[in-house]
């Protein structure tokens, strides 16, 4: 690996990692200024113009767009290349304006489809659920230009900044929560202002750079380029996956809104914590093998290609299986140490904990299907995926639907911990879509069995057992962390995590487990 491809990547790791924390931080706030039955309203606002945002900037356009702008870098003129970027941003920014113009005017009836629990509810969260969507929808069109805009950077070999814009956009929302919140007549419309300023900031400081490479004219409608035409082709298939996570969450989100007020943000809180390990570790750890996979399958190593491949479930386990166990064990502790302030109560901590504690089942779920999806993207497959991603989608549908049903037939639809159940569901789902892939790489003799894998399994179930007894017992009870101060949360939590750690990895050493068996080692077919 090259001294600057080692430096981009780091640069790129370290400010996801910047970016998860300031995240968290973010969501803290949220959750110690607005009580949790305002805040669903805007869980609700932000949720819809990300799900577009994951499909048009970080999803379908970014892996569309990036390797035609590279391409036109290497072998068209500095004229051609400002043509191609002035035609997708004059194309893409006019479509997105006409979209964020229909979601303003529809969203009422966005609300409407995507939460119908709010029309039900007699705490005004439907006409505040409208006023806020429209500040957020417009969302859309700002992170999907800053999307085109790190990508040609990105083509220039700068990193640091688009890779920024996220950490920025955090920020920002931070500041119109803690401190420009007071001025509004309804607090909680703020953080709907700060979601459509923070998308401004971070166009804005994209600019400048572009603005020196000389790549910025004036973007122009031209939908006849031929770069244009071979980006939108290569979308097509890109939503059409990517689309699938989306409407699992949609639909998730609409029957939250059928049950007690706050459940939308208890699911969403909780979730968010699933997400801090998933996007520091797993993502990450995709992120890096899928070069290697493509590369070893352009040269035809089908032993190396497993052998990565293999590597990768492996460390998956080592890590993620006791992350999870950790996350169900000490669910409480660390939804009171990260959340419990001010507007958020006792009651929003035990509801938010048991959601916490069935979505750790589907961490382990979510990160094996990070790593295995690269072993059919780097094979050029993007139908595989796609495929059991529908599946696992109608699975989850129909778990979803029946939890609803039962919990209908006997009215516990507002009974307090259902909520709970929706997370478990997904849950499901996430498993089953890992194993399906597990499944069609064997089969496919992509993905060799690995000497001694079960024995490793049962030696990481049995450290994890002996950690999750550790945290238990030193855990103490959700009283007494209630009671605690902040720092004595904060420190209590550090040490159980330390403790928690040690008694992990030192079991897994006395079982005869080290370092040399994680590493990359070719298994021929058998």
């Amino acid at each position: 690996m090259s001294r600057g491809f080692f430096r981009s990547t780091a640069i790129v790791g370290f400010t996801t990692l910047l970016s998860r924390i300031t995240g968290l931080a973010r969501d803290i706030v949220y959750a110690s200024m607005v009580p949790v039955a305002a805040l669903e309203v805007f869980v609700l606002a932000n949720q819809i113009p990300n799900l577009l945002r994951r499909l048009f900037a970080e999803g379908a356009f970014s892996q569309a767009f990036v390797p035609v702008v590279a391409e036109y870098k290497t072998t068209r003129s500095p004229d051609e290349v400002r043509g191609l970027v002035d035609s997708v941003a004059g194309t893409l920014g006019t479509l997105l304006l006409g979209i964020s113009i229909l979601g303003v005017l529809a969203a009422p009836l966005i609300v409407l489809i995507t939460a119908p629990g709010f029309s039900m509810k007699e705490g005004g969260q439907f006409p505040l659920a409208v006023e806020m969507l429209r500040w957020t929808f417009p969302y859309v069109l700002f992170v999907s230009l800053t999307a085109l805009a790190g990508g040609v950077l990105n083509s220039y070999r700068q990193f640091a900044l688009p890779a920024f814009t996220s950490v920025v956009l955090n920020l920002v929302m931070i500041v119109f929560a803690a401190w420009l919140s007071p001025y509004f007549e309804k607090p909680v419309v703020a953080l709907a202002v700060g979601v459509f300023v923070g998308g401004i900031v971070q166009l804005l400081i994209l600019i400048p750079p572009l603005l020196k490479l000389r790549l910025v004219r004036l973007p122009r409608w031209n939908l006849q380029h031929e770069a244009v035409r071979r980006i939108a082709r290569l979308m097509g298939p890109a939503i059409i996956g990517s689309s699938m996570g989306q409407l699992s969450i949609i639909i998730s989100t609409g029957i939250a809104s059928l049950l007690s007020d706050g459940s939308m943000t208890w699911l969403y809180l909780a979730d968010r914590l699933v997400e801090f390990p998933l996007g520091v570790f797993s993502i990450a750890l995709a992120t890096v093998i899928l070069p290697s996979l493509s590369a070893q399958h352009a040269s035809q190593s089908a032993d190396d290609f497993s052998a990565t491949l293999s590597w990768a479930v492996r460390l998956v386990c080592l890590i993620v299986i006791p992350a999870s166990v950790a996350l169900f064990t000490i669910a409480g502790p660390l939804t009171v140490t990260m959340y419990h302030r001010r507007e958020f109560t006792d009651f929003d901590v035990e509801m938010t904990q048991i959601a916490l504690m069935a979505f750790s089942f589907a961490l382990l779920g979510w990160s094996l299907i990070k790593v295995l999806a690269p072993g059919y993207y780097a094979r050029q497959d993007t139908k595989g995926p796609v495929k059991v991603a529908m599946r696992a989608l109608g699975l989850t549908m129909v778990l979803n639907l029946v939890v609803v049903g039962i919990l209908a037939a006997t009215g516990n639809l507002k009974s307090n911990g259902a909520h709970a159940l929706l997370a478990l569901t997904n849950g499901v789902g996430a498993i089953f879509n890992a194993t399906m892939l597990y499944v069609g790489l064997r089969r496919r003799k992509i993905l060799h069995r690995h000497p001694g894998g079960v024995a490793l399994l049962m030696k990481i179930a049995a450290a994890s057992v002996a950690m999750a007894a550790f945290l238990w017992w030193f855990g103490g009870s959700l009283s007494e962390w209630l009671d605690a101060t902040t720092s004595q949360r904060v420190i209590w939590l550090c040490g159980l995590v330390a403790g928690g750690g040690a008694t992990y990895f030192g079991v897994l050493w006395l079982l005869g487990v080290r370092p040399l068996q994680f590493k990359v080692q070719a298994v021929p077919a058998h």
